[in-house]
C-alpha cells in the first residue's frame, strides 16, 4: 500500500490517460536505465541524444496544438510525463520546464509565425529549451533585470548576464529576458527567442556545482552583442514580457508543488521500508512509539497536502487557478517536503547521511524547491496581499 492513499481524482479517471502513463512508463524504462542514469548523475547533465529520443517517442509538447506539430494533449498528459519521470527516477531530464514552463510561452504569446516556426522543432527534440530570468545580481524581482536587448536596425543587440539557468549546457532554444526600455520596470521588458547555434556573442558560461540535483546542469550565460531579428521578440511587441511572465508563473508554481508532492511521497514510501526492516535494541525502528507517532503526523499532513494539490489541479484544468492560490501550494508543500525529507533522513541514521542511500539524494535534491520558481518568502508577500 503506498505511504499515502488518496483516491484518483476524477480528472485522470480516463482509459487514455492510462494508456498514455503506460506507454510514457516502458519509454522511462527502456531508455532510462539506473546505468544511464548514474551516468548524468556523473556527468552533471542529461546527454543530447535522448532528448531526441523523448520527442521521437511524443514525450515534448505533449499539449501543444497539433496544427504546430504537437500531440494535442492538456495538462493532464504533462502530468503524466513528470509523473512517470518521478517513479522511474529519471533525473536530470528536464522535462517539466521544457513543455509545460516554456512551450506555454510560445503556445499562448507567440506570433503565429513564432510558432510555426519553433514549436514543431521544439517537439521534436530538433531543439531543447531554457529560459534566461535570474541574473547574479537580481534574483525573484524580475522588474530590476539590467539584461537589455536594444534596437540596432532591423533588430535587437542583447547584453548581460544570466545565472542559475536550468539546461543551460543544453539548450539550443533560449527566452531571454531583457530590458527593450531600460527606464521602466514592468513596462521595459521582453522576451527574446534566441536560437543559439551561430549567435555571434553568445558564450555559456561553467556548469555551476550544486549540492543537489546532480544530473541537472545548470549554468551561467554571457551576451554580449548578441543580435537578434526584430521578429524575435515574443508576440511581436515590446514591453509585453513581464506580464507574459506573471501569467505563466501559477502553472509554473504548480508544477514544483507538484514536484515536491511526489518528493514527499517517495521519501515517506522509502523510509517506511526502511524501518520496518531495520533493526535496533532488539526491535525494529517501526516498533519504536516515537516512529509511529512522527510518521503517522507526517502521514496527515501529507495527505491534507496531496488532497491540496489535486483540487489546485482540477482548478487549472478549468483555468480557475489564481495566483494566491498557486503560491499557496508551492510555498505550503516545499516547506512540508523539506520538513518530511529531514525527519525521514533522521530515521535512517548514518545511512541517511550516506549518497548511496536515496533518502541522502532527496535531502539534497529538495532544498532548491524552496527557492526556485520565486522563493517562499516572495510567495508569502503575494500570499498577503490578497488577503
Amino acid at each position: 500500500m503506498p505511504a499515502i492513499n488518496v483516491p484518483q481524482p476524477e480528472f485522470m479517471e480516463d482509459e487514455e490517460i492510462s494508456i498514455f502513463a503506460d506507454a510514457v512508463g516502458k519509454f522511462y524504462q527502456q531508455h532510462a536505465p539506473e546505468k544511464r542514469v548514474l551516468k548524468w548523475r556523473e556527468d552533471g547533465q542529461v546527454e543530447r541524444e535522448f532528448w531526441n529520443e523523448a520527442g521521437q517517442a511524443g514525450l515534448l509538447g505533449v499539449s501543444v496544438p497539433e496544427e504546430y506539430g504537437g500531440h494535442g494533449g492538456d495538462f493532464r498528459h504533462e502530468m503524466v510525463v513528470i509523473d512517470q519521470q518521478a517513479k522511474h527516477g529519471v533525473e536530470g531530464f528536464a522535462a517539466s520546464l521544457h513543455n509545460t514552463v516554456i512551450l506555454p510561452y510560445l503556445v499562448r504569446h507567440g506570433t503565429e509565425e513564432q510558432k510555426k516556426k519553433y514549436l514543431p522543432k521544439l517537439v521534436s527534440g530538433e531543439l531543447v529549451s531554457a529560459i534566461a530570468m535570474t541574473e547574479p545580481g537580481v534574483g525573484s524581482d524580475l522588474q530590476s533585470v539590467t539584461t537589455t536587448a536594444l534596437k540596432d536596425g532591423n533588430g535587437y543587440r542583447i547584453n548581460g548576464a544570466k545565472t542559475y539557468i536550468s539546461n543551460g549546457q543544453t539548450a539550443d532554444f533560449i527566452i531571454v529576458v531583457a530590458k527593450t526600455d531600460p527606464n521602466e520596470r514592468a513596462k521595459g521588458i521582453s522576451l527574446m527567442l534566441l536560437e543559439t547555434e551561430g549567435a555571434e556573442g553568445f558564450q555559456r558560461g561553467k556548469k555551476l556545482d550544486k549540492i543537489g540535483l546532480d544530473a541537472s546542469d545548470t549554468s551561467e550565460l554571457f551576451f554580449d552583442d548578441v543580435f537578434v531579428p526584430a521578429e524575435n521578440v515574443l508576440g511581436g511587441e515590446e514591453g509585453k514580457g513581464f506580464y507574459q511572465l506573471m501569467g505563466e508563473l501559477p502553472q509554473e508554481r504548480l508544477i514544483i508543488a507538484m514536484g515536491a508532492m511526489t518528493g514527499i511521497e517517495k521519501a515517506l514510501e522509502t523510509t517506511l521500508d526502511f524501518v520496518k526492516n531495520r533493526k535496533a535494541f532488539g526491535q525494529t525502528i517501526w516498533d519504536f512509539q516515537n516512529t509511529q507517532f512522527v510518521m503517522a503526523d507526517l502521514k496527515a499532513r501529507a495527505t491534507a497536502a496531496k488532497i491540496f494539490v489535486n483540487d489546485c489541479i482540477a482548478k487549472h484544468l478549468k483555468r480557475e487557478l489564481d495566483v494566491p492560490t498557486a503560491c499557496m501550494a508551492k510555498y505550503w508543500v516545499t516547506e512540508l517536503q523539506g520538513e518530511v525529507v529531514d525527519k525521514c533522513l533522521q530515521f535512517h541514521g548514518g545511512a541517511g547521511f550516506i549518497n548511496d542511500y536515496p533518502i541522502a539524494r532527496m535531502y539534497r535534491d529538495s532544498r532548491i524547491t524552496r527557492i526556485f520558481g520565486g522563493s517562499n518568502e516572495v510567495m508569502k508577500m503575494v500570499i498577503a496581499r490578497s488577503m
